[in-house]
């Protein structure tokens, strides 16, 4: 998110969270503080391997939340970014996934994580940290015995409300949603969110 206008837009839909992207690579890179953040949203600041220094750095200036990592790092890179961070900024760690065992990745960060980011392993291994666009096989989910709870990402779009709502798992908190939300790269469409969103918190029954 980097234009002003739809920032308040999304903020005003609905979202609990909204993400900015500081990974240069992307085309949803955010070089400047946007002329305004969200106040009742919480701040996510997306990463790719960067330095600690500049992680720190982007939390300051934009007042993040939570951190999300998005690359290869590794555990004890997480544990010393943990100890420098205040006390009330979390870390997400997406792990890749694309079979069972590589839930067993996810527990090599337990204790210095927050949240947990699934996300679909297949162009991630080749080195795209953009998003997958694509889905995976989310009953690898109900092999999951961690105490953190975890997101999931993916190619979910507007059409999965239904799906996402009939996830009965004791650790899953939400959705990150991106490209499929978008009407061009970091543009989201507020009304395909508002929708969502609405589907998603409805009734079951209904």
């Amino acid at each position: 998110m980097r234009n002003a206008d739809n920032i308040r837009a999304v903020e005003q839909a609905g979202a609990d969270w909204m993400g900015f992207i500081f990974h240069p690579r992307s085309p949803r890179y955010v070089p400047s503080i946007p002329t305004y953040l969200p106040k009742r949203c919480k701040r996510v600041g997306v990463f790719v391997d960067d330095a600690q220094s500049t992680i720190l750095q982007k939390v300051q200036d934009f007042g993040l939340h939570l951190v999300q990592l998005h690359g290869n790092e590794s555990p004890a890179f997480v544990r010393q970014l943990h100890n420098r961070l205040s006390p009330d900024v979390q870390i997400i760690k997406m792990i890749p996934l694309a079979c069972e065992q590589d839930l067993q990745k996810a527990g090599t960060y337990v204790g210095d994580v927050a949240y947990f980011l699934f996300e679909t392993k297949k162009r991630l291994a080749a080195g795209y940290y953009g998003g997958s666009g694509q889905q995976f096989d989310w009953q690898l989910l109900e092999a999951y015995q961690l105490p953190n709870p975890f997101l999931i990402t993916g190619g979910i779009g507007p059409d999965d409300a239904v799906r996402v709502r009939q996830l009965h798992l004791p650790k899953f908190a939400g959705v990150d949603i991106n490209s499929r939300f978008e009407t061009t790269p970091a543009l989201k469409d507020v009304t395909a969110i508002k929708t969502f969103i609405k589907e998603l918190t409805q009734n079951p029954q209904q």
